[in-house]
């Protein structure tokens, strides 16, 4: 306990200066969200770690935990495909990285029009992608790649103009430290001071990411964690105390409460619009975070999947982080490209409907067909799911006059001709022949309507 005491004071008590946020919920939460966050829109979540080795199993990155519990799948698996006495740190030195180009998953990751990538620094089974000096031979750099794979990815992103987040996982299965802590009731706090917090601390140092998505933290209270006490240290005297954003994982019942924005559960799905910055996490392979060696076809998201989730989060004020994950070798599997190219390529054409936009007054109608507005500054913006039958699109909610003017962003010098419903509100749109499209989406930019 004193341990974690002196790290707190060490934590809270450096450059006393003006405008500073004490540590505690209510002092925190009024820290304004830095804008860049929300003008993004669009992130790329990467799980990968030990256990993209085994890659196996529904929600595979919790592989370790599943065959220690002996769920059935991964047992079996574990006697038809390995000797007896394998141990899951064995796996550890399967985790080669050898085709692993930063510089490639860059590429990729800006060709998909996000402006932010959220890498996992370490999982829940404790290996950490950078050479933490508190996880002994249990680390990038010791064991596996033997490289620093939260540094190359970060120079690589940043060279590309992405801003780079890091996903941090509070807790460990079977750290002998946390487990101590946790048969006392969590009445002591070792492993947050010797592990969880010392290695926080390393990664804003060492790489200064613009975002930290804590996870793995719900077993506990954030007074166990530490929580307040870190997140004062990282508002106030942290190199990167005026950019970066948190999430809202910091302890039991902290879930869509208290921190920067709001995660809530995993792929968290508000019926109706938010009065708090909020993001869905979502992963292209349904079943998984981490990558599954036995992943099918059909349990991998289409494109017009993907764009109808991403445009339902961003008209109800959401961020939308999509996640991959890569093969332990270090290739993303040509699937999950094509499925960020394909992406790109919309946003290339839509993106002025997404980045940067807001709710706007009404989020949703479903008239002719199902279509999710956005606004900004003074245009709306109408995504629409599905082609009209008869080439007639129907939108009642937007008031227009005389002056309003509807483009396809496809074509966006080409008026498209229109009429109103009623005398008050709502036109109805003559839109042009178009080809079939992978996405099954477009947008109709709105001028001159309230």
């Amino acid at each position: 306990m004193w341990a974690v005491l002196g790290l707190s004071l060490l934590l809270v008590g450096a450059h006393a200066g003006a405008a500073r946020y004490a540590a505690d919920w209510a002092s925190l939460d009024a820290r304004p969200l830095p804008p860049w966050f929300d003008e993004a829109k669009v992130g790329i979540f990467v799980h990968w770690g030990v256990f993209s080795v085994p890659g196996f199993g529904r929600y595979s990155e919790w592989f370790w935990r599943w065959w220690a519990a002996k769920r059935a799948e991964e047992v079996d698996f574990m006697k038809k495909f390995y000797r007896p006495g394998f141990e899951y740190a064995d796996f550890a030195h399967e985790f080669r990285a050898e085709f692993f180009d930063a510089d490639t998953w860059a590429d990729i990751f800006k060709a998909s029009g996000a402006r932010y990538v959220v890498f996992t620094s370490k999982h829940h089974e404790g290996f950490t992608n950078w050479a933490s000096p508190t996880s002994w031979n249990w680390n990038s750099m010791d064991v596996g790649p033997n490289r620093d794979l939260v540094g190359e990815l970060a120079a690589a992103v940043r060279k590309k103009s992405l801003h780079l987040g890091l996903y941090y996982s509070l807790y460990e299965w079977f750290n002998p430290l946390f487990l101590a802590d946790q048969a006392s009731g969590f009445k002591t706090q070792n492993f947050v001071a010797e592990k969880a917090l010392p290695e926080l601390m390393d990664l804003v140092k060492a790489y200064k990411p613009d975002l930290i998505w804590s996870d793995g933290d719900w077993v506990a209270t954030d007074a166990y964690w530490n929580s307040t006490q870190f997140l004062a240290w990282l508002y106030n005297d942290s190199p990167i105390k005026d950019v970066v954003v948190t999430n809202d994982r910091w302890g039991k019942g902290c879930y869509c409460k208290h921190g920067g924005y709001y995660n809530c559960a995993d792929r968290y799905t508000p019926g109706e619009l938010p009065d708090h910055k909020w993001e869905k996490c979502q992963s292209i392979d349904r079943l998984s975070w981490g990558y599954r060696r036995n992943m099918k076809l059909h349990d991998v998201m289409d494109l017009p999947s993907i764009i109808q989730d991403m445009a339902y989060v961003v008209a109800m004020g959401g961020n939308y982080l999509l996640n991959i994950g890569p093969m332990a070798d270090g290739m993303i599997a040509p699937v999950f490209e094509e499925r960020l190219r394909a992406l790109g390529v919309w946003l290339g054409i839509n993106g002025e409907a997404i980045y940067s936009s807001k709710p706007w007054r009404v989020q949703k109608e479903n008239s002719t067909l199902p279509v999710w507005y956005t606004a900004k500054n003074n245009t709306v913006y109408a995504i629409f799911l599905d082609w009209p039958a008869k080439q007639l699109l129907y939108l009642p909610a937007p008031k227009v006059w005389v002056a309003t003017t509807v483009t396809l962003l496809d074509y966006p010098n080409v008026p498209l001709k229109w009429a109103p419903l009623t005398p008050t509100a709502g036109l109805v749109i003559m839109t042009p022949l178009m080809p079939a499209s992978p996405a099954n989406a477009w947008c109709l930019k709105l001028e001159g309507v309230v």
